[in-house]
């Protein structure tokens, strides 16, 4: 790894955490409220927003992403890529957690729960429809999200990219026929266009953007100007978080005020599912004696999800009304809380791994 980058992650490691980032968990309640109230206030305006989309890709959601991204990246040197084939280890734990364990629990846990827990409160028609929805959404890893949990954990943002990105290689290739076998069919309809229209949105024009901003500022003044910059725009990647969940909270205010104990139940197998694979993942890179800054992104990646593709495909099989698309949403929604628990239980067990 390059000089300039290991100065760059002891910069970001030893960095203060800011009155954003120390108190994100009540920013983030507060924004749940925000959202939830507004999009029941202003049903109009939400319904306005979210009309505005292309291959299923909510374009202000997008803008949103691109805004958390956009700082990480420039964290990131390119010349140090070359060195992640020498720690593979973290890689092949990515892998295995997110394409040979974790869709296969996912759609365990949905056909223990639907199918027996709650046999006697939910009819089976609909229980099939929600076990569906959680097969789309345990198929899914996270792409751009992941960005934001391994910065939040001082990850190896170089390392986090290699991830994300054979990760994202896999998913074009695997995603349909693991979906199409878990859910007994044949054909598919993946929507390809919103797949590679978020890997674009979500991981190349940031990729660039930030790289020749990087570029530019290496040339003016050194990686003193690098720190100096990504430390004025910080507050972007936050706020950009924050808005992102009032959107969303915002699109689905409705259904939650509606059917507030159908979202609990939904919740309970994708909840225990992000801790379970967050434990398997993080002890498994434990024991291999990962680097914390390798082993928390690592763990993050299988445990978040890739929501966008999960809410689209659920759409266009089953119906923007169906059970299976409010999984796939109801994932969505705790997706935030959940993850910023788990990051808070990596920050406060980093010293067990090594450092570097």
């Amino acid at each position: 790894m390059s000089v300039t980058c290991e100065i760059s992650q002891k910069t970001a490691a030893d960095s203060p955490m800011g009155i954003f980032e120390r108190y994100l968990t009540l920013w983030v309640g507060l924004c749940i409220l925000a959202g939830i109230a507004l999009g029941y206030l202003l049903p109009g305006v939400f319904d306005a927003l979210a009309a505005l989309e292309y291959a299923s890709v909510n374009l202000v959601v997008a803008v949103l992403i691109w805004a958390m991204v956009y700082p990480m990246m420039i964290a990131i040197d390119l010349g140090s890529l070359k060195a992640v084939g020498q720690r593979p280890k973290g890689l092949v734990i990515t892998l295995a957690v997110n394409w040979l364990i974790k869709p296969f629990t996912m759609a365990g846990l949905a056909v223990l729960f639907f199918n027996y827990f709650f046999a006697g409160i939910i009819e089976p028609a609909n229980a099939q429809q929600y076990i569906a929805g959680l097969i789309l959404l345990g198929a899914a890893p996270c792409t751009a999200m992941v960005f934001v949990w391994s910065q939040m954990t001082r990850g190896d943002p170089s390392y986090t990219l290699v991830q994300v990105t054979i990760n994202d290689l896999v998913m074009v290739v695997a995603f349909a026929p693991i979906v199409a076998f878990l859910l007994g069919v044949t054909d598919i309809a993946v929507p390809w266009e919103t797949l590679v229209l978020s890997a674009v949105l979500y991981i190349v024009l940031p990729l660039i953007a930030g790289g020749l901003t990087r570029r530019s500022l290496i040339a003016r003044g050194g990686q003193a100007a690098v720190t100096a910059f990504t430390a004025r725009i910080k507050p972007l990647s936050m706020l950009g978080l924050l808005l992102t969940v009032v959107l969303l909270f915002g699109f689905q205010g409705g259904i939650i005020l509606a059917q507030p104990l159908l979202i609990a139940l939904i919740a309970l197998p994708i909840v225990l599912q992000s801790y379970g694979i967050f434990a398997l993942a993080y002890a498994w890179a434990w024991v291999w004696r990962l680097p914390y800054r390798i082993a928390a992104p690592c763990a993050l990646i299988g445990t978040s999800n890739f929501f966008e593709l999960a809410v689209a495909v659920a759409i266009g099989l089953f119906g923007l009304n169906s059970g299976a698309a409010l999984a796939t949403v109801v994932g969505v929604l705790v997706e935030v809380p959940v993850m910023l628990s788990l990051v808070a239980f990596a920050n406060r067990t980093r010293t067990r791994f090594a450092a570097a």
